[in-house]
């Protein structure tokens, strides 16, 4: 059930295509669950353009995800008094959509399981979900934009689906060219 790595997984990983388990409530705060979601945030934020994980991407198969605290300054979000949001990697333990907006889009979309794979798919443009977060406290957040469609696609991830399942458009580049491009947006 569990995988003690940081190494992504890839499409042809079965537990990439299976349904993962719901975390039981009692483990949400254990040593074991907090080992996850360390291993997950090292996954993440050791990939220049990730943006979010779901556990099976790491070989774990529970419903777990964490979106990116850069996702967040991306968004540059503001509390009420104007001033900015100091984030964390956000955590979604047994995630469930509860909502999503009948206005859909076309959206661009990659993969960190799915390596130099890219397309279009349609999202809803805005999505609310309901999990736990780390401390096991229930919360719901709504989103729109890039933050509604993450939600979607790692929901998708803990229900065995790749988003190349669903693209339109799809492309797949080589690993020269990707690091080509990548270099070009460095400079």
């Amino acid at each position: 059930m569990t995988n003690d790595t940081t190494e992504i997984v890839q499409r042809e990983n079965p537990i990439l295509h299976q349904n993962a388990k719901p975390v039981p409530a009692e483990d949400i705060k254990s040593g074991k669950i907090k080992k996850i979601i360390s291993n997950m945030k090292t996954a993440l934020n050791g990939q220049k353009d990730g943006v979010a994980i779901a556990a099976p991407q790491i070989g774990v198969d529970l419903q777990i995800f964490v979106v990116a605290k850069k996702v967040f300054q991306l968004l540059d979000e503001k509390n009420s008094e104007g001033n900015d949001i100091t984030r964390n990697d956000l955590v979604f333990i047994n995630p469930k959509i509860i909502k999503l907006s009948k206005a859909k889009k076309l959206m661009e979309e990659g993969c960190l399981s799915v390596r130099y794979a890219y397309g279009k798919v349609y999202r809803s443009e805005r999505a609310t979900i309901e999990a736990y977060d780390e401390e096991g406290n229930k919360f719901s957040r709504g989103a729109g934009g890039i933050l509604a469609q993450i939600f979607q696609h790692e929901t998708d991830h803990l229900n065995g689906i790749l988003f190349i399942e669903k693209a339109e458009e799809l492309e797949e580049i080589s690993e020269e060219e990707y690091h080509r491009i990548n270099k070009e947006d460095n400079e």
